[in-house]
């Protein structure tokens, strides 16, 4: 019963976030990236990680989407009827993600990969542990460009 939650859970996952990639009109665009912040939640719930799920609704689908959305409305986007439509070239860094993402799943399947040593045998305290010791700097330099990132567009809404 949970490998069916899970798959459907991941379905929407995917189909959220291609709909927010898609999107014409960027707050649909917000909620359904929330919408999938919310199954990506539940996915680590079941997978046994309900602290990291309870992150992800507070951290991304809370704070990060509630800041995006001010952003949007400060900057004031033009209307997307107004907007031209995409060429072929403007679809191309796309594609080529596309076809990654394919080739990644196509070797993943095929199973030709050997599996990681060690996978799965670490806890949720070692890899905090990790994560806050030797990857802290770069963690508040993500958290310091988000920042510069709002005032950015702080400045851009103003100057209108």
């Amino acid at each position: 019963m949970e490998r069916i939650i899970f798959y459907i859970l991941a379905a929407v996952t995917v189909i959220g976030t291609l709909c927010a990639i898609t999107a014409r009109q960027a707050v649909r665009a917000i909620v359904y990236l929330v919408t999938s912040f919310f199954a990506l939640a539940l996915i680590f719930y079941l997978l046994g990680a309900p602290f990291v799920a309870a992150l992800e609704v507070i951290i991304y689908a809370g704070a990060i989407m509630v800041l995006f959305l001010f952003v949007i409305m400060m900057v004031e986007l033009a209307s997307p009827e107004k907007l031209p439509k995409p060429t072929l070239s403007d679809w191309w860094p796309a594609l080529v993600l596309v076809l990654v993402v394919v080739a990644s799943l196509t070797v993943l399947v095929a199973g030709t990969t050997p599996p990681v040593p060690g996978a799965g045998s670490h806890t949720v305290r070692q890899f905090s542990k990790v994560l806050f010791t030797r990857y802290g700097v770069a963690i508040e330099l993500v958290s310091m460009q988000l920042l510069f990132a709002l005032v950015g567009a702080l400045y851009l809404g103003r100057r209108r």
